[in-house]
Order: structure tokens, then C-alpha cells, then sequence
């Protein structure tokens, strides 16, 4: 079922049924490359968290005790389905969060590689055998730990929710996902492929509501043993303080501020380009976009104006028009942050040498910005943009920059571009990011770890490691008897 604007009717998903919530209480969706209402995303109360928490407790029961060949010839089949759907899940992606349909499409895509990853990685769960005194057996054995409670952001509708999905499902585990309100449609068709591959009643639920309200509850619920979260850091300190008051562990993927060092042997062109294309992906909304630009100063003149010509080279209108390159912003709020930082660091002195202003249009576009003699105390050199606008600013030399990078509290995302290896290493070892690209500015991957340090959080997504929240490690010592 779709409304007038092509857009699926929307639902929450408990226990296996597609459901309008206890009171049918709603809050509009809207298309931000329009300003137009397209749905109304239904509301969970306390009932129905309570009964969603219950589904995925006895969920797990389920679940723990499927054989993992079934268990992952299920998450298999989800997967297919995505694919096969990808088309039509961008589609939806585009017109509630507005990236371009390409790259909403992609995403779609790409998540169902991270579930086929992260399946396929719980076979390979091992505990060990340790060896012991005679006649006593010393095995570590991995367990699922038990329901998930999961709040995930609007900037990747498909990526955020599926990472926390993925694991937990792959692990054994059942899950409770709040998905975001503004982007509910594309969360809707990612369980959508679950329920239609065969996933038992109870282990993946999908509620909306008020998001204090929701965390609130499901952070206490007894039935609640892992909290997982993706998104801004005074949100995350909240949730991460909820879930240590009971005693509960949880996965923060918060924030960021990411440098990119252009070093003196770099080539300023390349860099430009590669580091303009991550920066302007998704209209800047991304965790991990480069967002501070410290070039050598032998290489920032070549490099602003390589930069500058990849910022007004790209295309900016509604996503499901042919030949966007870049969307609108994803909601009112983003539109006036941006304008804020921008006026601040115009009235301390900036340059702003493309862009700069909002899109006399409908919908909540602004044009890739790129601003230079950005000084010091300017909020857009300390605070997260989170959009298409980006500072360039010269350094002296690599002990400078580094002490830049690694002034502010944040430490998700960092990148380099240098020819030296020594270089590299140098990088590698003391700029303060959980995760560092060297020559490129490439997003994350399934086989790899990604997260933060410092403020942007604690516990890792992706590779082996993204398991590890979703597996108690449990020591068996069995004396054996005749």
C-alpha cells in the first residue's frame, strides 16, 4: 500500500505483525527536496515498547536455538531480497531523506552485503579449548547476549539501522530498532525482507516514537541486555549514562570532526578531487565526512582552487531527477545550522569563495561551500557541520597540523594524502581516529572494524570485532567424572 506520492503506507512491526500503534498517534513525513507532507509514521506508547520488548524476549528464545545453517540461510535469503528490492528501496530513501536515487540504490545494496558479511562471520563465533590439569576441561565459549535495544539516525536510512540488525540477528541475538521518524519508510522495507525470508515472529522489531520517550523505556526494560546507538555526541552521553545506571553495555558510534592533512609531498589535485567527492556524498550529512581541510601551504593554492571547481561542478536538486549529484539537506534544522556556521565564520573574517547562501527554492537546499582564512575560534573549526561546507586551512609544517587535528574531542574519521610511506606511518600512529585513509577518503567496510575514540564513542561495527558487543565470552571449567 503506497499514498498519492508513491511513498509506502507506514507501520510498526511487532511480534511479527504490522501494526498502527495503541493510540494511532503519527508525525508527518516530509520530502525535503519539496517541503511536501508524504505519510505519517505511527507513534509507539509505552504498550506497545513494553510488547515489543516481551516479542523479542521470547524472540531470543527462538532464535538462540536455531541452528546457525538455518539461522543464516535466513539472513541470506534477506539479503537477495534487498537486492533484488534495491531499486524501489532507494526510491523511498530519496523521497524521505533526499540523496540522490543512485546513491540511495547503492546503499540499499551495499547493506545487503554487510548482512551477508556479518552472517557469514558468526560462523566463525570460536571459543577455544584451553589446556588444563587432568581430567578438567577448560573451553571459552561465545553466546548470543540476549535482546538488543537499538536507535539508529536519518542520515543512512538502510546503513545505520541494517548495521545494528545485522550483527545482532547474525549473532543470535533479537532487536528492538527505533529507526528515525523523518526516514521511516526505507527502515519499513528493511524488514520488510526479513519477514518475507522467514525470520521468526519476535526476533526483529520495528518501533517509531518519541525519541526520549522510546530510549527511556527500552534502555530499562528488563529484557533489554545490549544497547547499541548511532548518532550526535550530547545524545549519546545521555544514552550511554541510561544504559550504565543498569548496568548495561552498550555500542556508542557518535560524532566527529574529521581532518584531512594534505601533506607537502602530496598531489594537491588528487587530493582535491578525492577529498571534494567524500565531502559532498550525501550532502555532507555523514559521521565520517572530511570536514577540516589543513593543506600544506606550498600545495593550498592548487589545491582551494581544484576544490573549488569540484564544489561548483556538482549538480544540486531533488534526487530522483536525472543528473543530481547532490540532494538537498535532510531537514529544516540542518538548513539553519549550516547558515549559522557559515554567517559565524563570515562575521570572524572568512572568505567564502563559492557557494554560501540557501537555494532560493523549495526544499531545504544549500550548494557546496567552500570557505579559506577560516579562523581559529570560529564555530565551523570546533563544531560538527554535518553539511556541504568546507574550511581549508595552511600549515606550516606536519607537527602543526597534527596538533590541530588532535585539538578537538572528537576522534572518529581521519585522512591523509601523502606519497611517503614514512609519512603515513607517522600519521597513522598519532592522529587520534578510530578509523584513518591514507590517499583516499573512502567510507567504511564490511570486513573491517569502524568507530571512535575520545568522544565519538566506544565499540566497533563492521569485521570481526563488529561482533563482539552481541557475544558474551563465557569460561567453562567442566571436571569430568566417570
Amino acid at each position: 500500500m503506497t499514498t498519492d506520492h508513491g511513498y509506502p503506507a507506514l507501520r510498526l512491526y511487532i511480534a511479527g505483525e504490522w501494526c498502527e500503534g495503541e493510540t494511532g498517534r503519527t508525525t508527518e513525513v516530509v520530502n525535503p527536496a519539496t517541503e511536501q507532507v508524504i505519510g505519517h509514521v505511527p507513534l509507539a506508547t509505552t504498550a506497545d515498547l513494553d510488547r515489543a520488548a516481551a516479542a523479542a524476549a521470547a524472540g531470543f528464545e527462538t532464535w538462540r536455538s536455531t541452528p546457525i545453517a538455518q539461522r543464516t540461510a535466513i539472513l541470506h535469503r534477506a539479503a537477495d531480497l534487498l537486492v533484488s528490492r534495491a531499486a524501489e528501496v532507494g526510491r523511498i530513501m530519496t523521497l524521505e531523506q533526499g540523496k540522490p536515487l543512485a546513491e540511495a540504490a547503492n546503499e540499499a545494496r551495499r547493506v545487503a552485503g554487510a548482512l551477508r558479511w556479518d552472517a557469514d562471520d558468526a560462523r566463525r563465533a570460536y571459543g577455544r579449548v584451553i589446556p588444563s590439569e587432568d581430567g578438567t576441561l577448560l573451553s571459552v565459549r561465545r553466546h548470543p547476549i540476549g535482546p538488543v535495544a537499538a536507535f539508529t539516525p536519518w542520515n543512512f536510512p538502510a546503513g545505520s539501522p541494517m548495521r545494528k540488525i545485522a550483527a545482532a540477528l547474525s549473532a543470535g541475538c533479537s532487536i528492538v530498532i527505533k529507526a528515525s521518524e523523518e526516514t521511516p519508510g526505507t527502515a519499513c522495507e528493511l524488514v520488510r525482507c526479513f519477514a518475507d525470508a522467514g525470520l521468526p515472529a519476535g526476533v526483529l522489531n520495528l518501533v517509531f516514537g518519541e525519541p526520549a520517550e522510546v530510549s527511556a523505556h527500552l534502555i530499562a526494560h528488563p529484557a533489554t541486555r545490549l544497547v547499541a546507538f548511532t548518532g550526535s555526541v550530547p545524545v549519546g552521553k545521555l544514552l550511554a549514562a541510561a544504559s550504565g545506571a543498569q548496568m548495561k553495555p552498550s555500542i556508542m558510534e557518535l560524532g566527529g570532526h574529521a581532518p584531512v592533512i594534505v601533506c607537502a609531498d602530496a598531489d594537491p589535485v588528487t587530493a582535491a578531487r578525492r577529498a571534494a567527492a567524500a565531502k559532498f556524498a550525501n550532502a555532507g550529512q555523514v559521521c565520517t565526512s572530511p570536514s577540516r581541510f589543513l593543506v600544506h601551504e606550498s600545495l593550498v593554492e592548487a589545491f582551494t582552487e581544484e576544490f573549488v571547481r569540484a564544489a561548483e561542478a556538482a549538480v544540486v536538486g531533488d534526487g530522483l531527477d536525472e543528473g543530481v549529484t547532490m540532494g538537498p539537506l535532510a531537514n529544516e534544522r540542518r538548513l539553519t545550522a549550516i547558515e549559522a556556521l557559515v554567517a559565524d565564520a563570515v562575521a570572524r573574517g572568512a572568505k567564502v569563495l563559492t557557494g554560501g547562501s540557501r537555494l532560493d527554492r523549495p526544499g531545504y537546499y544549500y550548494p557546496p561551500t567552500v570557505l579559506t582564512d577560516v579562523p581559529d575560534d570560529a564555530a565551523l573549526m570546533t563544531d560538527e557541520p554535518f553539511g556541504p561546507i568546507a574550511p581549508i586551512v595552511p600549515f606550516t609544517d606536519l607537527d602543526e597540523a597534527l596538533r590541530i587535528a588532535n585539538a578537538l574531542p572528537y576522534g572518529l574519521a581521519a585522512y591523509g594524502f601523502t606519497r611517503s610511506t614514512a609519512t603515513a606511518e607517522r600519521l597513522t600512529r598519532e592522529l587520534e581516529a578510530g578509523i584513518l585513509s591514507i590517499n583516499h577518503c573512502g567510507g567504511s567496510v564490511h570486513e573491517a572494524p569502524s568507530g571512535g575514540v575520545k568522544s565519538s564513542g566506544y565499540g566497533r561495527e563492521g569485521g570481526p570485532e563488529g561482533l563482539d558487543a552481541y557475544l558474551v565470552t563465557k569460561r567453562v571449567s567442566h571436571l569430568l567424572t566417570d
